[in-house]
């Protein structure tokens, strides 16, 4: 496996227990020389004398796992886009709609994004306290992180969806009522209630509850242990720039076609949201094929089955 002229490697008593280079899917030779002492590498008291040319069996180790988890964590930038572009595109959608509850108060249409944040907030106590637990009562098994993660992503394509049925809903009453007005920058209120809003953002916030919380224990698990509290900050990181990358789209559409001109009600919005059910769909194959390649550090912590074979016959002694 290693080159003849090296004669040690940093880290040697965690040797046997690191099982150097198994099924790690990387090639030995690309990173596993970083741990392999050479000759200038050490000072005569034994010292290494350049660290960024000498690493560790266990910094290696950890290089690796991070490389593993890579494409499962780049395929949660291509989730956090649609929603970004959704947060955005809705604002404009209730603005052109009904926002009135009774003939005195008018809801902000700044608000309505709320409907994703209440929908988490309510869905998550229900999940964990009641489905989840009925799962794993019927199936014997928990629910692993990746199909939490799996989960969020058909639900997020589902909302998608859903919003492009909304805004093809409010065109049409647009072009019914002829309130098609191309010479105005202002789009005309549409005679139709903004709360069905509401339904596409609320099923969003349902996966987020799946999704989110899915990556947290992903990461906090399969990250290094020494790289734990930096798991914790890989949410926040996808998030900026899937929302970073959700600006960049809404410029090239607006540029490429004329499906958001300033009044909405004369472009094809509707388009919008299924460009994202497509990019959805595509990343969601690039997300199973991923976790079907991925295999967790720790198989028991996964395999409850195992643990409870295991438990079985102790309890039985006692």
């Amino acid at each position: 496996m290693f080159p003849k002229k090296i004669g040690s490697v940093t880290g040697l008593p965690d040797w046997n227990r690191l099982d150097f280079g198994s099924n790690s899917g990387i090639p030995d030779g690309f990173l596993n020389r970083a741990a392999l002492k050479t000759e200038g590498d050490t000072q005569e008291d034994g010292s290494i004398a350049k660290p960024w040319r000498l690493c560790t069996v266990q910094e290696v180790e950890d290089l690796k796992t991070l490389i593993r988890i890579f494409p499962l964590w780049s395929t949660s930038i291509f989730l956090s886009i649609p929603i970004g572009i959704q947060s955005s595109l809705v604002v404009l959608q209730a603005l052109t709609m009904d926002r009135h509850i009774g003939p005195h108060f008018k809801v902000p249409a700044g608000s309505f994004i709320v409907s994703t944040l209440t929908s988490t907030a309510i869905f998550l106590p229900l999940l964990d306290r009641f489905l989840l637990p009925t799962y794993q009562s019927l199936t014997r098994r928990p629910l692993t992180p990746l199909q939490r993660v799996g989960i969020g992503h058909v639900l997020n394509i589902v909302g998608m969806a859903a919003s492009g049925l909304v805004e093809w809903k409010r065109l049409h009453v647009v072009r019914s009522h002829q309130l098609i007005t191309s010479s105005s920058s202002s789009a005309t209120i549409v005679p139709m209630s903004a709360f069905w809003l509401v339904i596409p953002l609320s099923i969003v916030g349902v996966g987020e509850a799946f999704h989110f919380p899915g990556q947290v224990a992903l990461y906090y698990q399969e990250f290094p242990a020494s790289l734990h509290s930096t798991s914790t900050a890989m949410i926040s990181l996808l998030v900026a720039v899937g929302f970073y990358l959700s600006t960049a789209m809404i410029n090239l559409v607006q540029r490429v076609t004329g499906w958001l001109p300033n009044n909405i009600n004369d472009g094809r919005l509707d388009n919008m949201f299924w460009l994202l059910v497509v990019i959805g769909m595509i990343n969601f194959g690039y997300y199973i094929t991923c976790s079907v390649l991925y295999k967790y550090q720790n198989v028991d912590d996964h395999d409850p089955s195992k643990v409870d074979d295991d438990d079985e016959p102790k309890q039985e002694e006692d």
